[in-house]
């Protein structure tokens, strides 16, 4: 009985570190580098409570400001190649996708920054 719990458990611990090296950590490629609006330890910890705060001062009191707003984190974060923070190595996808975190910002806002979306319309 205790050799099948051991072999439970080295099968177990086995199947969790293949699960764990097939995924990819995260890309972050700065693209447009320079100062952000927040350190990068205190941005990776509390983008989310930055984002959520910005959009009540905006839907809540009208009151729009740039430090904080998700138009401006596309604009920086953006790739040169796709224009875009979406995508297999988009800057915030990438990183949502590791964390296994839903990304649903982008089912109302543009995933492209302005320069970049209104060049591509016909």
């Amino acid at each position: 009985m205790l050799r099948l719990a051991a072999a439970l458990v080295v099968v177990i611990a086995a199947g969790l570190s293949l699960a764990y090296a097939r995924t990819d950590k995260p890309v972050v490629v700065i693209e447009r580098p320079g100062q952000c609006v927040e350190a990068t330890e205190v941005m990776r910890r509390d983008h989310m409570k930055f984002l959520l705060h910005q959009r009540e001062r905006t839907m809540r009191e009208g009151i729009r400001t740039k430090a904080h707003s998700l138009a401006g984190c596309v604009e920086c974060h953006a790739s040169t190649k796709t224009g875009s923070v979406l995508g297999e190595q988009g800057f915030c996808e990438s990183c949502h996708r590791y964390a296994s975190v839903k990304l649903d910002c982008f089912e109302c806002h543009a995933s492209k920054p302005e320069r970049v979306a209104a060049r591509a319309k016909p």
